[in-house]
């Protein structure tokens, strides 16, 4: 009787998957409209539309709590495949900037992919005597406790690499947040702090028209983008190892079906590819993720990575959101 029952259950599972999607689907992007994050997001889903045969694809803005709002709404979701989630790396520095989180990153949401890769850029105001990361490094150390380091808020990608970028540098420096990175900007480029670093995304207009000082990228590779290619690595100058990007996910409840999972993967994989999507991600300067991290093994490994690797970076300066 019970296998009777095991086996039509796996029958109407099948079934289902084979129907999906016979009905609208969400992505929830747990930030504001009109961010980095949700522009991704929104190229993804259009470029997702005709894999999934055509299918009904909405987004949904939930945020709050830098992200973990949005993220624990879709933890708590049915696990058919209609509520996703687009993240990004908040997903693996969340366990340890929250002492209380309404989920668990491993263990309550089902990896679906990874979509790609935003490098980040080093940048000092304009009226910088340093003219390359070396000078930098020396005006650095000859003013410890006197350089401010902008960032765009707590857990936001430049306190991240900040935060990093002090640890590797084993120098101190006062940190200044802002509600967010226009305002950041506007004190960089009036000479009110010092430096920062932060997504292509926010930079690279302003290093292409001469506003700010450019000094390094914080990926292993150079960059191919015209306005960036030129840009040493900070690994290639001495801080061995340095490597930051803010990355972005597919994610899904915990128990969706495999089968399910893997067609949103390969519907994931194809616009990956779309000319349109390509070509909008390298407006970005972001970087088309083609690796082993598409996989949803592979995706997993390397956020359960990332959790350990941002837990230390947090652990060490002790900076929590609550």
């Amino acid at each position: 009787m019970k296998k009777t029952a095991f086996a039509a259950l796996a029958m109407g599972l099948a079934l289902g998957a084979q129907a999906y999607p016979d009905r609208p689907i969400t992505v929830v992007v747990p930030f504001a409209a009109g961010g980095p994050t949700d522009k991704v997001a929104r190229d993804l889903i259009e470029a997702m539309r005709k894999p999934l045969g055509n299918a009904t694809i909405v987004i949904e803005n939930v945020g709050g709590a830098g992200g973990t709002v949005g993220a624990g709404r879709v933890a708590k979701a049915a696990p058919d495949g209609y509520t996703l989630l687009l993240h990004h790396i908040g997903m693996s520095t969340a366990p340890a900037l929250y002492r209380k989180l309404p989920f668990k990153v491993p263990d309550d949401f089902e990896f679906l992919g990874m979509v790609n890769d935003v490098p980040m850029t080093l940048v000092g105001r304009p009226t910088l005597a340093a003219t390359n990361f070396a000078d930098l490094r020396k005006w650095i150390n000859d003013n410890k406790g006197k350089v401010n380091l902008a960032n765009a808020g707590l857990g936001a990608a430049s306190h991240l690499c900040g935060l990093m970028f002090q640890q590797a540098l084993a120098v101190e420096m006062t940190t200044v947040p802002y509600k967010g990175t226009a305002p950041a900007m506007t004190d960089l480029l009036g000479g009110q702090v010092d430096i920062m670093c932060d997504q292509t995304t926010n930079t690279t207009v302003q290093i292409e028209s001469g506003k700010v000082k450019a000094y390094a990228v914080t990926t292993l590779k150079p960059l191919t983008t015209p306005a960036l290619k030129n840009l040493p690595t900070l690994d290639s100058q001495g801080l061995k190892g340095f490597n930051v990007t803010i990355w972005h996910g597919l994610y899904a409840p915990k128990g969706t079906p495999k089968a399910v999972v893997d067609k949103v993967n390969a519907a994931m994989r194809d616009a990956l590819k779309d000319p349109a999507f390509v070509k909008n991600e390298e407006a970005l300067g972001a970087v088309i993720v083609t690796d082993d991290r598409l996989t949803s093994a592979g995706h997993r490994k390397f956020v359960v990575d990332e959790i350990a690797k941002w837990g230390a970076v947090i652990k060490a300066a002790g900076q929590y959101a609550d």
